[in-house]
Formats: structure tokens, sequence, C-alpha cells
């Protein structure tokens, strides 16, 4: 355990559940990295992870993007293909791309594709599905409006999807977004996480909320399904 951390542990209580408001405080005063950490979030579901019906998936905007740039990779041809580069993808192709990635190339943070392509971009998702990169219409990122998938992907469009222990994990921005910005986006996160709850699913949804910071101990939230608390 580093000195800058073992320093954090020390003003966070673990036993404790924060509020939003006092959460982000106790986030914001942790002795900084000497880069931008990244803000992620844990979501423990009230749900069964081993029933294909309660599978909890899906993509939220969030408001202050990600403060990151995000690479881009697009499967279309034609037409959307031109979309693609127009919207800013920083690359566009078809078969070609699924060699360079069949060879260990994965320099690239979203994929997206045009249902026609999807057969070919098959073709390399025993790569992408442990990635969390493989299309998924759910999410957006298998569409024929190509340019409105890569502006909000370049805007800040955050993709998430339940693990095998019924957590869901998703970066919310930088700390140097400071606390208005992170909870503006947290919250966005919850509502859409909470949009996406299952019919199947019973009891409570929201089990466990923690926000951390990359190098940082994470903050449990008191929450409730539906909404957060300041």
């Amino acid at each position: 355990m580093g000195k800058r951390y073992a320093a954090s542990t020390k003003s966070v209580d673990a036993a404790k559940l924060y509020s939003v408001e006092e959460g982000f405080g106790v986030l914001e005063g942790f002795q900084a990295a000497k880069f931008d950490e990244t803000v992620d979030v844990a979501i423990r579901l009230g749900v069964d992870p081993k029933k294909s019906d309660q599978m909890v998936r899906g993509s939220v905007r969030l408001p202050n993007g990600l403060g990151r740039k995000v690479r881009v990779l697009v499967f279309a041809k034609g037409d959307k293909a031109r979309d693609g580069e127009t919207a800013g993808a920083e690359y566009v192709g078809a078969e070609d791309y699924i060699t360079k990635i069949e060879q260990g190339w994965l320099e690239f943070d979203k994929v997206i594709a045009t249902p026609d392509m999807m057969s070919t971009v098959s073709k390399v998702a025993k790569i992408l599905g442990p990635r969390g990169l493989m299309p998924n219409p759910k999410a957006g990122t298998v569409t024929m409006d190509v340019t409105k998938a890569v502006t909000e992907v370049k805007a800040g469009l955050v993709e998430f999807r339940m693990d095998k222990g019924g957590v869901v994990h998703a970066p919310i921005g930088k700390r140097s977004f400071g606390q208005l910005k992170l909870k503006e986006n947290f919250q966005a996160l919850m509502d859409a996480v909470t949009r996406a709850k299952p019919a199947t699913a019973k009891g409570h949804f929201i089990r466990t909320v923690t926000v951390s910071a990359t190098m940082s101990p994470g903050v449990h939230l008191t929450i409730t399904d539906g909404a957060s608390h300041a």
C-alpha cells in the first residue's frame, strides 16, 4: 500500500454509507495522484446474473463527457463509411481491420458497426467481447445512423454491462471535473442503470454503490432504487 493511498484510507470510514454530497466531498479530499485520475462507479445489483432475462446492460451519454479522447473504429461500407469519417472516427473500414485485430491490433476504445457488417465483425467476437468492445444494438453501437453513434461516443457515451458477479462498473469522468460535474455524470449513470432494470427482477434493484478514483479507496454511498440522495 502506497503512502498516498494509506493517507486516503484514514479520511474515509469503510463501514459508513455516505450521502452522495458527502461521498463526493470525501473523494475530492483524497490525496491526488500525479496524473488526472479516472473516477469509477461500482453498482451491485439485486438480480441473478445466471438468468439471461435478468441481464442488465445499456448506455448513457454523460452530460459532462469523460474528459478523455475516445478512439473510434467504425465497420461500414459506402456512404456509411463516409459518414463515419465525416463524424470524426479515427478508423473506418471492413475486412482490412478484421485482419489487423486478428494480428493483435487494438488501438481503439469503441467499435461501431452497421447491421450488415455484423457477420464480418463476429469473426473477432472472441477478441472484442471479453474487452467490452463488441458492438451491440442495445448500446447503440450497431446502427445505420453512424454519424449519431460516432458523435455520441465522442461526446461521452458510456456503455455499461453487468458482470458475472452482478456488478456494473462504469467511469464517470476525471477527478479534475470537480464535485458538481462528477455528481451530474453520476446521476445520469444511476438513472440509466435504473431504467435498465429487468421486468423479472424482484426486491431492491440497487444494492450497493461505491465510487472511487484510480488510486483511491472506495467510498460507499447511500442509494435508493431510482434515485440518489444528496
